[in-house]
């Protein structure tokens, strides 16, 4: 079934199961690989495969040419976790100076809509994707962030810092998306094909193959997409074992020989892939639906701020000139001279100005 986001409105028992699938791959058709990825295959057969009387919403994070990307995490929660707004609000939808594609599909009111996600990506350097590390930092204000950025003037460190330390803090810090599930199927090829025969990187030389030892290699690839799944856990969200599965494919042959197509043909590999469909479909009718959370994405107005937006104008200037709030944290980093972060042009790259001074 199409997803309806007007439906989250009726009662719980009125209103159809909904799943949204996620492909995690950076890859797609229209940018510099040329070629679509196989998570985008996974994603369209699960879609398929899911009970149709269910809302399946997808989305595919490839990167496309000249579309938004997913903005990296500012970490303002390591300021404060009361800075870190629910949802995010160090970005905004339709904005020309940084184009964030979270906003711009609308991820966190779909990831609050959704009773369970279901995350499918490749395995990249002992790692998820870019674009999935990047969505999943983005995730952080789903733990405890803060659904009343009126209380911190949008984004003033100060006042955040203060109502962290302030009882009514702890009524407001929630897991916002607690109670749903989320599954995770990854893929790799183990890199097989650029080994030697002693297990080592090909491409190394001689001199230096004593810096790879493959008896001390991850074993497991299934732990390659731990920090998604236990941020999930850490966060409320329900991750069982059996829904958190990496599959080989490709082992031994080069790139250009494992396309979608060729997986497509791949029947042992498909049928590992439906087995773990069936079981996420099973989980989730089991559970049953979400309650919604008391502060969500989806319906969320950011507030107006622009006389906010000002003051932090000018206390941007004032940084810039050595003149930090009295009493704040960076001007004690100022007056320690930990930072040395007095700038006029803080764009300018700290290679930069090293090689300016040297100049």
């Amino acid at each position: 079934m199409t997803p309806n986001d007007d439906n989250s409105r009726l009662p719980l028992n009125e209103r159809p199961f909904r799943v949204l699938i996620i492909s995690g791959s950076d890859r797609r058709q229209y940018n510099c690989p040329g070629v679509d990825s196989k998570s985008r295959m996974l994603m369209l057969r699960m879609a398929e495969k899911l009970p149709q009387d269910w809302e399946i919403d997808v989305e595919d994070l490839g990167n496309v040419f000249a579309r938004a990307r997913i903005q990296s995490c500012n970490a303002c929660a390591s300021t404060a976790m009361s800075l870190c707004v629910w949802p995010c609000n160090c970005y905004e939808k339709d904005n020309k100076d940084e184009p964030d594609l979270m906003w711009d599909l609308d991820l966190y009111a779909r990831l609050d809509l959704a009773d369970a996600w279901a995350i499918i990506g490749p395995v990249n350097w002992y790692g998820p994707t870019s674009n999935l590390k990047l969505m999943f930092d983005r995730l952080v204000c789903m733990n405890g962030g803060n659904p009343r950025e009126d209380l911190i003037e949008h984004k003033n460190p100060e006042l955040a810092m203060k109502l962290e330390h302030s009882p009514e803090w702890k009524a407001l810090a929630l897991n916002h998306l607690e109670g749903r599930s989320a599954g995770f199927f990854c893929y790799g090829d183990d890199a097989v094909e650029e080994r030697d025969a002693s297990g080592r990187p090909r491409y190394i030389s001689a001199a230096h193959a004593h810096y790879f030892n493959p008896d001390d290699e991850p074993k497991d690839q299934r732990e390659t997409y731990a920090p998604l799944v236990w941020q999930s856990r850490f966060s409320g969200i329900e991750v069982p074992d059996a829904l958190w599965h990496y599959q080989s494919f490709g082992s031994g042959r080069i790139y250009s020989d494992t396309q979608a197509e060729h997986m497509a043909q791949d029947a042992a590999f498909l049928s590992e892939f439906d087995a773990w469909t069936a079981r996420f479909a099973g989980f989730v009718a089991a559970k049953g639906k979400v309650l919604p959370g008391r502060y969500r994405a989806y319906g969320y107005q950011p507030p107006a701020h622009r006389w906010n937006e000002v003051k932090l104008w000018w206390r941007d200037k004032s940084m810039r000139a050595g003149h930090a709030p009295q009493g704040s944290s960076p001007r004690v980093q100022e007056e320690l001279g930990l930072n040395r972060d007095v700038v006029m042009s803080p764009q300018k790259s700290e290679g930069e100005r090293l090689r300016g001074k040297a100049r």
